[in-house]
């Protein structure tokens, strides 16, 4: 039988790496063999510039930019939203951390 670990999320220092620099990272070097950015950007119907803004960590996936990544990659576009809720959850709770400490957890 198999132990369950606990894990206490405020003891996580590392952030969760942005969708755009994994797909930029992980996905684009192998399609990088067969086609320019400029044609990747072009089969998504976006601008390179918006493609790079993405990649950077810059912009975040939106709903448009999962379904268009989802279909290219052929993954859908649900990974590339729950990447992003992700990395934005982990932010915000970052950023928010003095506040809601403030607030109870009501039982």
């Amino acid at each position: 039988m198999s132990e369950e670990y606990i894990v206490d999320r405020e003891k996580i220092t590392r952030p969760p790496t942005h969708p755009g620099v994994l797909f930029e990272r992980d996905i684009l070097p192998e399609l990088r063999g067969r086609r320019t950015i400029g044609e990747i950007a072009a089969l998504l119907g976006v601008s390179r510039q918006a493609l790079h803004r993405v990649m950077a960590g810059d912009a975040g996936i939106s709903a448009d930019m999962a379904v268009r990544l989802g279909k290219l990659c052929g993954n859908g576009p649900d990974l590339w939203l729950r990447l992003q809720a992700t990395y934005d959850a982990w932010e915000a709770s970052k950023r928010l951390k003095r506040e809601v400490a403030k607030i109870p957890i009501l039982r």
